[in-house]
């Protein structure tokens, strides 16, 4: 089991819009800004779907996503690593739809992302760039 730090917790609560990084089973690279997030724990992040086309298509070729968190000062930031499932009916979605719709009633709400946390990197500059912090 991955599981973020209170650290990382602590300064992906303040984040607005994360920037969640995807590719086609080709390899072509989509990288989206994301504002429809709510994290349900230390292992996992939802993010609703209102107007997904090439992420939602990536995610079902190949079901990986990534994104960062990092401080405003710059000091520290970290890269999450994930697996994702795509649902679009049941009890999750029908949890993440009314999570939104209590938050933004005007936005659809169309499906959601589950994204399960595997691996956690450092990313700031520096000696432990790219270092490996869980998995």
């Amino acid at each position: 089991m991955t599981k973020i730090d209170d650290n990382i917790k602590s300064e992906f609560q303040k984040m607005k819009i994360i920037y969640l990084a995807t590719s086609s089973k080709s390899g072509i690279p989509n990288v989206v800004p994301m504002g429809a997030m709510f994290l349900q724990d230390d292992e996992n992040l939802w993010i609703v779907d209102n107007f997904m086309k090439k992420t939602l298509s990536n995610l079902k070729e190949n079901p990986k996503a990534s994104f960062c968190v990092w401080t405003p000062e710059g000091d520290m930031s970290w890269q999450i690593k994930c697996d994702a499932v795509v649902e679009n009916e049941g009890v999750d979605y029908e949890k993440a739809r009314d999570m939104m719709h209590q938050k933004r009633p005007d936005l659809p709400a169309k499906g959601l992302v589950k994204l399960k946390f595997k691996e956690i990197y450092q990313v700031k500059p520096g000696p432990g760039a790219g270092d490996l912090l869980a998995d």
